[in-house]
């Protein structure tokens, strides 16, 4: 046990939530505005969502890591950052991870929240509509608040596979857990197990909060009807 003192756990799993954190919101915002396109009224809108949803869920998730870092950083040289110092690299490797988690994650979040926006009477959007409102306001005013009300449950899956998901992100060198797991057996062979019951009991304790407070919102604000 005594060898565990000598890394970083806790700052491993700190750059796992943060991966998970800023993900989750971007995810949340993009899948959102997928959705929207996915019901809306104009055909090209709805085309591009359908495609991009469609093309990018079926991608594995470790090639839009390491996409993100061979075509946007080194054949494009995006680096994401203005940063000169020697954590230049650990910053932009940060955030493309991020993006890629983005552009990944959205789509479930997407698919969830479309589900939820067809859970919606279709006679309250009739009377928005009646009433003058346009699609962008009946969407925003009437249907996405209560579509979002009926996925808390579905979104907190999706967030739960996110926080598992962030492993990949060590692909092109985050230094989030499961690079410092990796470094840890390489080092510590001989306390495998203790090595793999440390990192599981770190990632159900990440996960598992999640579950059990946004099951417990789920009930909370789920819509009567």
């Amino acid at each position: 046990m005594d060898f565990l003192s000598h890394y970083d756990l806790l700052g491993a799993f700190w750059t796992t939530v943060q991966l998970t954190f800023w993900s989750a919101i971007g995810a949340l915002v993009w899948g959102i505005v997928l959705a929207g396109m996915r019901v809306s009224p104009v055909w090209l809108m709805r085309a591009f969502a359908t495609a991009y949803v469609n093309v990018v869920r079926n991608t594995p998730l470790t090639l839009l890591i390491v996409g993100s870092s061979l075509g946007l950083y080194q054949a494009l040289g995006v680096s994401l950052t203005t940063d000169t110092t020697t954590s230049a690299l650990d910053i932009t490797n940060f955030r493309l991870s991020v993006l890629a988690f983005v552009l990944y994650t959205g789509t479930f979040v997407s698919e969830a929240v479309r589900s939820g926006i067809n859970t919606v009477p279709v006679g309250q959007a009739e009377a928005a509509r009646a009433l003058g409102l346009g699609f962008m306001q009946t969407l925003t005013i009437v249907v996405l608040p209560q579509a979002l009300r009926s996925v808390v449950a579905p979104l907190a899956s999706v967030l739960i596979a996110l926080t598992k998901n962030t492993t990949i992100a060590s692909a092109i060198g985050v230094a989030e857990a499961s690079l410092l797991m990796k470094e840890m057996l390489e080092n510590e062979g001989q306390a495998g197990l203790l090595v793999f019951t440390v990192f599981a009991l770190g990632f159900v304790i990440l996960t598992l909060p999640i579950g059990l407070i946004l099951g417990w919102l789920s009930k909370k604000v789920a819509v009567k009807r």
